[in-house]
């Protein structure tokens, strides 16, 4: 869902850099105390990283000035928390913008809003929720990874439909024509991204399950006890 370079009106531009700021400047500190004070999860760090990377590298035409692709910051989310999400979206839309001409600078405020704040919140927000219900892991982390996808496409929706309302029947018309034909490909794109982060969450059980435990990923649900302290969820 990356907006294209020069895409959006310059106030609209201004306006959604000034909304992701804060956003951004919080998870910096949040991922400079998980670096220092948990050196080990450096590597987990870098893959989350590299797997948003990658992920929201493939993209799809879409709606003119933008593209349907997965996101890939459900598995950060889940494993990190939503504030580090923050910088390791925000990294990921700068290099995409700079060596790929994916999405843009002008556009970077909007697309970061979306994808890396938005995303990564709803998505731990459903993450949280299904396994507060006692449901296995395997469907909460779907739960977060569809949830985070599908809810970057929404907001990207709305930012197109506030720059661009429609002649006629104003935003309602606009978001409604947006949202249905980044629909047609986004849909199945969630729906896929989560099977694959449910897919590495399970390898990574298999291959060092410590190291999910220590990030409070449990593979045993438990609606009573925080997997992380409320300090941690919140930084």
């Amino acid at each position: 869902m990356h907006i294209a370079e020069g895409y959006l009106p310059p106030w609209h531009a201004v306006a959604w850099s000034a909304a992701a700021a804060p956003f951004v400047l919080h998870g910096a500190r949040s991922l400079s105390r998980e670096v220092r004070k948990n050196p080990e999860n450096t590597l987990l760090l870098g893959a989350s990283g590299a797997f948003t990377f990658v992920l929201s590298a493939l993209k799809i035409p879409s709606v003119t000035g933008s593209c349907s692709h997965p996101t890939g910051t459900g598995l950060g989310a889940i494993l990190f928390r939503p504030p580090v999400m923050a910088v390791l979206g925000t990294i990921t839309l700068l290099f995409q913008a700079l060596l790929l001409a994916h999405g843009g600078l002008t556009t970077l405020g909007a697309n970061v809003f979306s994808m890396a704040v938005v995303g990564p919140w709803a998505g731990y927000a459903a993450y949280r929720l299904v396994r507060g219900l006692g449901a296995p892991l395997a469907a909460a982390v779907f739960a977060g990874a569809f949830t985070a996808d599908l809810s970057t496409y929404c907001v990207t929706s709305v930012q197109l439909a506030l720059a661009f309302p429609d002649p006629a029947t104003g935003l309602p018309g606009a978001l409604a024509k947006f949202g249905s034909v980044f629909a047609v490909t986004q849909i199945p794109l969630a729906v896929s991204e989560g099977i694959l982060t449910v897919l590495v969450i399970r390898l990574l059980s298999q291959a060092d399950g410590t190291a999910l435990a220590r990030l409070g990923v449990r593979t045993v649900a438990g609606g009573r006890r925080p997997e992380r302290s409320e300090e941690a969820v919140t930084r």
